[in-house]
């Protein structure tokens, strides 16, 4: 009951201090005549702006030295070229007009003597923001596919060899340790996906601006992305309290089978329920299988009494069924 009064007040915080990002009233932006914009409502719309930072993911990144449209003095289009992990600052913003469509050009400069012209699609196709978390958010969702066959592929070759060893494989919900932990790991797992599915389908320009200008912080910003964080720092704090726990009440090569199935049952739930979403039957699942978690966990694995002469754990008072001393 107390876990669930902390969860409920996070929640309660959350929806207090929830809000849309903050920005200046957007205008055109385009009212220069060379056709270079307002930083403050470009940034609105493309979620950066001038001296903004990105890190260049691209092997190598051609630059055009002189403006587009414009030539040398010696008539030739002078370029230099940015490598894998160069660290740039957008320094200048335009638009080119064109019969078909409107093109944005980016100036970026690595530094003093290197800088040019560069068109915004490939600028973001080669770069990412020059921040930990946002090259994180970029290489896991690269990855997230191959990180999860992996991690089941390691999770059944652990069940395969502990089958052929003739053990009884522990697995959450199924043949369970007593400890609500790894229920709560699954769950919350799950309730972050559902939100970030729930994002990726309705406010997608959330996620992208929380990708351009990432916080851990789940205060002052929009409610749904604010719930998503605190599901993340939930997250990092059930897996600590799991790994701990499953090392005392577990010997070491069934708590690393353990933490190895618990982790490929998360990576399959979290793809699940981020795949799901978008279909809206990812929210009956996801109600159906809370129900399911904590019905399996409360009527099997729930063991809330510790016998009072040798300390093992009990379902219920009475006789205790390691050391038959008698309880109330």
């Amino acid at each position: 009951m107390r876990l669930v009064r902390i969860l409920l007040l996070l929640a309660f915080v959350g929806c207090l201090t929830g809000c849309y990002y903050s920005h200046p009233a957007s205008t055109d932006g385009w009212n220069d005549p060379e056709g270079r914009v307002d930083s403050a409502s470009f940034s609105a719309s493309h979620h950066y702006a001038h001296n903004f930072n990105f890190k260049v993911t691209a092997d190598s990144l051609v630059l055009a030295e002189n403006q587009p449209g414009t030539i040398s003095e010696f008539g030739l289009n002078d370029s230099c070229t940015l490598y894998r992990r160069d660290k740039i600052v957008v320094a200048d913003i335009i638009k080119i007009p064109s019969n078909q469509a409107d093109s944005i050009w980016i100036k970026v400069a690595r530094d003093q003597t290197t800088q040019g012209w560069i068109n915004e699609q490939m600028l973001l196709e080669s770069a990412i923001p020059n921040d930990p978390i946002s090259s994180f958010i970029h290489y896991f969702s690269d990855t997230r596919l191959l990180v999860c066959v992996s991690i089941l592929g390691l999770a059944l070759m652990m069940i395969l060899i502990r089958i052929i060893c003739r053990r009884k494989v522990r697995i959450v919900h199924f043949n369970d340790i007593h400890s609500f932990y790894p229920t709560l790991q699954c769950l919350s797992i799950s309730g972050a996906a559902v939100l970030y599915g729930s994002m990726q389908t309705f406010v997608p320009q959330t996620w992208v601006e929380f990708y351009f200008h990432p916080t851990l912080n789940p205060f002052g910003l929009p409610l749904i992305l604010s719930l998503f964080i605190m599901a993340v720092w939930l997250n990092v704090i059930t897996a600590l309290a799991v790994v701990d726990d499953v090392r005392r009440r577990l010997p070491f090569n069934e708590a690393f089978t353990y933490l190895s199935t618990l982790l490929a049952v998360c990576s399959v739930l979290y793809l699940g329920f981020t795949l799901t979403v978008g279909l809206y039957i990812g929210y009956p699942l996801f109600v159906a299988y809370v129900w399911f978690a904590l019905r399996r966990y409360f009527s099997r694995y729930n063991y809330p009494y510790r016998c009072g002469r040798c300390g093992r754990e009990m379902a219920h008072l009475g006789t205790c069924p390691h050391c038959g001393a008698h309880n109330k």
